[in-house]
């Protein structure tokens, strides 16, 4: 791996050791160079992803962590077929860490890839750039046969926000058969703009698997779906708190008296966690007939509940002098 150098001797001593037979001297010589690179010693690091050694060729893409060009990509997209998983992983994450949009332009000739792990790499690493250009690739993979590539396409669209979607994410919700799918599809049409998304979301919310109902409920909440209070109030005797947790967060965002009883009999549960969120979803409601409960529930022993419940009770009492001045 011969490569010219500048005349800094620290620089001249770490290439020296990225040319030594011996691959931990190699590996260790790339670390050292990331402390120093810059645009020059790119095609160094490039080079690197060829070593016969998989540790280096791991150090090498997380060192392109720290560049964004062409090269640098090809070199990453290329590593995504790598016959060591440590490698493959390593170049996925740098891929992910993209900023720029225009880097969009070197992955989407690539989404076709034959390799499910790349192929969902590839979206994952789009997710954030938000390019126009991914939704029709994206919307398409939503019916590949990996979950993987289905699930990071979810993230896209997501990440999109385009209304021409919700009807394949919705669909989602209710009929894959995998479960990350299912609630990855939840939690992306939270920019929804109307209920028609209620009905698959409701049937999130009677999904088999508790992280589904939990995100549904979560979305549920985000979206202020009111005509979802009765499912909600139900969801609150879940066999998983997590799912009630998130449930009683949607509560408070619904501020609907009717889910105060509920809520109340929540201050008694032995998960803190849980008392702490229906106290802090009392007070959003601010129902004045909550207050004795929450007077009650002042002595918690958990500090964090009764620094929830001083919360709530002001709230209440905020909201009734708001509406004696009305």
């Amino acid at each position: 791996m011969s490569n010219h150098f500048s005349d800094d001797p620290e620089l001249q001593d770490i290439q020296t050791r990225l040319n030594d037979a011996d691959s931990a001297i190699r590996r260790i010589a790339l670390l050292d160079l990331a402390d120093f690179a810059g645009d020059e010693h790119l095609p160094i690091i490039i080079a690197a992803l060829k070593d016969p050694d998989a540790q280096v060729r791991v150090e090498a893409a997380k060192a392109l962590e720290a560049f964004e060009s062409d090269a640098s990509i090809a070199g990453l997209i290329a590593m995504l077929d790598d016959d060591a998983t440590q490698v493959r992983e390593a170049a996925a994450h740098s891929l992910s860490l993209l900023k720029q949009q225009e880097s969009a332009l070197q992955l989407l000739p690539h989404l076709d890839h034959p390799t499910p792990y790349a192929k969902a790499a590839l979206f994952r690493a789009l997710r954030e750039l938000r390019v126009a250009e991914s939704f029709t690739p994206a919307l398409a993979a939503l019916s590949d046969q990996d979950a993987a590539v289905r699930r990071e396409a979810v993230a896209v669209l997501g990440y999109l926000k385009q209304a021409q979607a919700l009807p394949a994410l919705t669909a989602l919700i209710t009929t894959d058969n995998d479960p990350e799918v299912r609630r990855a599809a939840v939690g992306a049409i939270g920019f929804a703009e109307d209920d028609a998304v209620l009905p698959a979301l409701l049937g999130g919310l009677a999904d088999t698997v508790w992280q589904v109902r939990e995100e549904a409920a979560t979305t549920i909440g985000k979206l202020k779906l009111g005509d979802a209070l009765p499912q909600l109030i139900t969801a609150m005797q879940d066999d998983y708190w997590q799912v009630r947790l998130r449930v009683a967060r949607a509560l408070g965002r619904l501020q609907q008296p009717t889910a105060v009883p509920i809520l109340v009999e929540t201050l008694n549960h032995t998960i803190s966690n849980l008392r702490k969120e229906a106290a802090l979803a009392l007070g959003e409601i601010g129902d004045i007939e909550a207050l004795p409960a929450l007077e009650l529930a002042s002595s918690d022993p958990d500090p964090d509940v009764r620094k929830s419940v001083r919360l709530a009770i002001a709230q209440i009492h905020g909201k009734q002098g708001e509406n004696l001045d009305a």
